[in-house]
């Protein structure tokens, strides 16, 4: 099929997919970035007004359409709340790849997605360079969260506090693990995700530790790539397709009757997105169906199949305890929670761990702000998000803010860094792996 084909299948399947929106404004009322712009063209009835007609808009002005469609941070609020069960997300990852085709990428995003990300061995040799010269230019900015900051880089990356990468990165400690299973007679295929492996391998550590510690039989191939949503988001199919074909062939190697990652945008990916855009052929659009019901975050693996069970029985109210270093409180993710429905799950898991006492934030599922892309092109708005999140978990007072999703956690880490609150960020999993003791990995207790 011709490029012009393609182009004009894909603008034809979403002109036929806007006829859902009854333009009742349900959306706006729920919008993140709409409650801090109140422009009518950041909501998805808006963008709704502005792909019905597309088609003249990349005429007219294409680079203004791509610009106003890709000021989204994709967080699924208005599809959850949405009465006709408009596909938003769909609507908008199908357009910006129309844009995008039709526009063409910048030259820095073309050096980013198919220079670097569409090379897995490419992209950890650059971030392996990187992580030994990332202390130059930087200073350490927060010590309970552990970031840098940068003057010196302020005008390319903003006031940012951010994490450094890992000294030794996830895939180095375990280039690949296949262990069979144990007592839980499952073995799960783990997928780590960018963030863990490059920034928090504590995230993939933990994981294993309470796989072992369950029985759980591990496959981890050698040279898994990203999941691929940087680049769709960016409307860069060609780069998203290599990168499903790369990572199904190397989960086609082996059995396995879960697939597990501890990345809500990760697990939210390969459940929805792999199977609803994994058009390149016939295998790997019939594998992304396959294994997209064995798909789960590990949470919902954990309390769901494994049975994991709280100690603690009970939310407790922000007004009813004592704070003390064992408080901890949830952030829910986007993706895991509005997209995929877990909510009880992290939760059953934080309460599992006895040292910890549970209270629950206000507004605990509305959106940090993040949005992967859209933190790097609309940082002071994804910040003004990310602030109403940090007051949230301030007025619970809980020492420890927990979430599912690494991006999250990178998110949350930098407005609490740049205000010195003093609370840690964690993943839900290492709290939970608290109450493990410790033993080698591909054993079983």
């Amino acid at each position: 099929m011709s490029e012009l084909n393609k182009l004009a299948k894909s603008l034809k399947e979403i002109e036929n997919q806007l006829t859902d929106c009854m333009k009742c404004g349900m959306c706006q009322a729920v919008c993140p970035v709409f409650k801090q712009t109140g422009d009518e063209g950041d909501v998805a009835r808006g963008k709704i007004f502005l792909l019905e007609r597309l088609a003249e808009e990349m005429l007219t002005d294409a680079k203004g359409a791509k610009t106003r469609i890709e000021k989204c941070l994709m967080c699924g609020t208005c599809a959850a709340n949405c009465p006709s069960g408009v596909k938003i997300l769909e609507i908008v990852l199908k357009a910006r790849a129309a844009l995008t085709e039709y526009i063409g990428l910048s030259p820095v995003k073309k050096l980013i997605f198919r220079g670097m990300l569409k090379h897995p061995e490419r992209m950890d040799a650059l971030v392996h360079t990187a992580s030994r010269f990332q202390n130059l230019g930087t200073a350490k900015a927060d010590p309970t969260q552990g970031t840098r900051c940068s003057k010196l880089l302020s005008r390319v990356i903003g006031d940012r506090h951010f994490l450094p990468l890992a000294k030794t990165p996830f895939h180095k400690t375990y280039p690949a693990l296949n262990t069979p299973a144990g007592r839980s007679g499952l073995k799960v295929a783990f997928f780590p995700g960018c963030v863990t492996d490059k920034m928090n391998p504590e995230i993939g550590d933990a994981a294993l530790k309470v796989f072992k510690h369950h029985g759980v039989g591990v496959f981890m191939p050698k040279g898994q790539a990203c999941c691929g949503i940087p680049a769709l988001s960016s409307g860069e199919r060609k780069t998203f397709d290599a990168l499903l074909a790369h990572n199904a062939a190397l989960f086609a190697q082996e059995q396995f009757d879960y697939l597990i990652t501890p990345c809500a945008t990760c697990t939210a990916t390969i459940k929805e997105i792999w199977p609803m855009m994994a058009e390149a052929n016939a295998i790997e659009k019939f594998r992304a169906d396959q294994w997209a019901p064995k798909t789960m975050d590990i949470s919902q693996f954990l309390v769901d199949v494994l049975g994991v069970t709280p100690a603690q029985k009970s939310n407790v109210g922000a007004d009813a305890i004592e704070f003390s270093r064992g408080t901890v409180t949830y952030h829910d993710p986007c993706h895991l929670a509005k997209s995929l429905k877990v909510k009880s799950q992290p939760r059953d898991l934080i309460r599992a761990n006895a040292g910890c006492t549970f209270v629950e934030m206000a507004d605990a599922d509305t959106c940090c702000g993040n949005g992967g892309s859209f933190n790097l092109q609309n940082y002071d708005l994804s910040k003004q998000i990310g602030m109403e999140k940090r007051r949230n978990i301030l007025a619970c007072g809980a020492a420890t803010v927990a979430t599912s999703c690494p991006a999250c956690m990178m998110q949350i880490r930098d407005v609490l860094s740049q205000n010195h609150d003093g609370v840690k960020v964690r993943h839900v999993i290492e709290i939970y792996a608290d109450t493990i003791k410790d033993s080698p990995v591909g054993t079983d207790d």
